[in-house]
């Protein structure tokens, strides 16, 4: 016999890892039966979440991105938190395979009971963000862990789709060399609460430090208001754990900031709004999918689409207009 919702939900309110798991992976699931248990599990546990402190932290390849989140939820640990960690990694767009690497480079926060990582299959979704993300947070709030950190592909739309979800977004930079601003975006920084240059150590430590002065002088260009709050520039070494504390206070001190301002809620709510209209966007491509007419001619106009005897233009037509008389046929 199936378990039921209501012992799943339990389960994760007792704090059972395997519960747990289970959970998560309810909630990633695309199908239609597993969906409306999904919906179920989330209103049950609704009344549990919301109390975590939801940081998203993203960076350039190399960063370091996930050393960085061992050494931080590591400490984090070790006073007195229980953190949760949400790692997206990049899918094949051929295959839908995933590396999932994730917990072989985060070991001590893997073998701690007060920690879960869970790395999750970024899918075919913007910017590489699993849709299930939001979901997977809320089962990890309502299981107690008061530190949720969303780790991102780092690439491409995720770092928005992933700013949308949390209270702070922390942007991890890397001296490289004298030319420390290479692949960062002005769209990166506008939506970085706080930014931090790691591998603040050895012979790096000097060029990390030119990095951060040089991050601080082009936050200040871009938004020359003194009156304005500008992310704070650090450094950090996730190797020696140097500056690791002040990265973390500079995270407390922008959720205080916006605490102090009564934005957080409205920031949560406007996610919430986000939330449920991408959940739309979700749900109607997979109905769309899933739908008899589409679905008998999917192959024949994929085809015709790469040949080039159809257009993309006209071939989504045609997929609309499938699914339109699907929907006046029922």
């Amino acid at each position: 016999m199936a378990e039921s919702v209501a012992d799943l939900a339990a389960g994760v309110r007792e704090r059972s890892r395997g519960q747990i798991a289970r959970a998560i992976t309810l909630v990633e699931s695309s199908r239609p039966a597993h969906r409306d248990r999904a919906k179920e599990l989330l209103a049950l546990l609704a009344p549990d979440t919301g109390h975590a402190v939801r940081v998203g932290i993203s960076g350039i390849p190399g960063a370091g991105k996930s050393t960085f989140i061992d050494a931080l939820g590591t400490r984090l640990i070790e006073a007195g938190h229980r953190v949760a960690v949400v790692a997206v990694d990049p899918s094949s767009s051929r295959t839908g395979g995933s590396v999932l690497g994730d917990r072989t480079r985060m070991a001590a926060l893997t073998a701690s009971d007060d920690a879960f990582v869970r790395p999750s299959p970024s899918g075919d979704h913007l910017g590489g963000v699993a849709r299930a993300t939001r979901e997977s947070m809320l089962v990890l709030e309502a299981a107690g862990f008061d530190v949720v950190l969303v780790e991102t592909v780092g690439v491409g739309q995720s770092e928005v789709a992933v700013s949308e979800m949390v209270d702070t977004f922390l942007m991890l930079a890397l001296a490289r060399g004298g030319d420390q601003l290479q692949g960062i975006k002005r769209g990166i920084l506008e939506i970085a609460d706080v930014i931090a240059v790691n591998k603040a150590d050895g012979p790096y430590e000097g060029d990390a430090r030119v990095a951060a002065r040089e991050l601080s002088g082009a936050m200040r260009m871009m938004n020359p208001d003194p009156e304005a709050r500008r992310p704070p520039v650090l450094t950090c070494s996730a190797q020696t754990g140097a500056g690791l504390d002040e990265v973390w206070q500079a995270v407390l001190d922008h959720r205080s900031h916006l605490e102090a301002q009564g934005s957080l809620a409205t920031r949560r709510a406007e996610q919430q709004q986000e939330w449920m209209w991408a959940m739309v966007d979700a749900e109607l491509h997979d109905l769309v999918r899933r739908s008899p007419g589409v679905r008998e001619h999917l192959a024949e106009l994929t085809a015709a689409v790469r040949s080039g005897e159809t257009s993309a233009v006209e071939g989504a037509g045609r997929v609309i207009d499938a699914f339109a008389r699907d929907l006046g046929e029922r």
